[in-house]
């Protein structure tokens, strides 16, 4: 059984209402050092009319509140497509220790395509990876969302 695959099901599930209010199908979780939930999100830059409310950065907001740091060591970040830049350097400067993303971007993504934030050596966090983890399903949910709007 592919690890994380029932916190990945949550985050889906976040994608899909994210997909439902109009938004980009994109979820995210996080977990803490024991593997409890702390925080879930879907897209909401629409909604928020404002360009930083990815899942990724909303999910690490309320898991950082609800630690009261900015740094969540020991947390894993599960979310449905790879983070693009500015969620790989909110990843790193919250600590995550583990990154795991289902669908790949290699138009927007910032891990594995483009940016590769991870990769420089200007980054001072680096976390664990784990890709691919309900890849199908995520990506078929993207492209069900963008052949919607064609």
């Amino acid at each position: 059984m592919e690890p994380y695959r029932s916190q990945m099901q949550i985050a889906l599930a976040e994608a899909r209402a994210a997909a439902a209010r109009g938004e980009v199908p994109v979820g995210a979780v996080v977990l803490d050092p024991a593997g409890r939930i702390v925080a879930q999100a879907g897209n909401r830059t629409r909604e928020h009319a404002d360009p930083t409310a990815h899942a990724e950065i909303l999910a690490l907001r309320a898991a950082a509140a609800a630690a009261g740091s900015p740094r969540l060591p020991g947390h894993t970040l599960c979310v449905t497509l790879e983070p693009c830049a500015m969620c790989a350097g909110a990843i790193a400067e919250a600590r995550i220790a583990t990154l795991v993303y289902g669908a790949e971007d290699p138009k927007s993504g910032g891990v594995r395509h483009g940016a590769r934030v991870f990769s420089h050596p200007q980054c001072h966090h680096r976390p664990e990876i784990l890709d691919a983890i309900a890849e199908a399903e995520a990506a078929d949910l993207l492209r069900a969302f963008f052949a919607a709007r064609r």
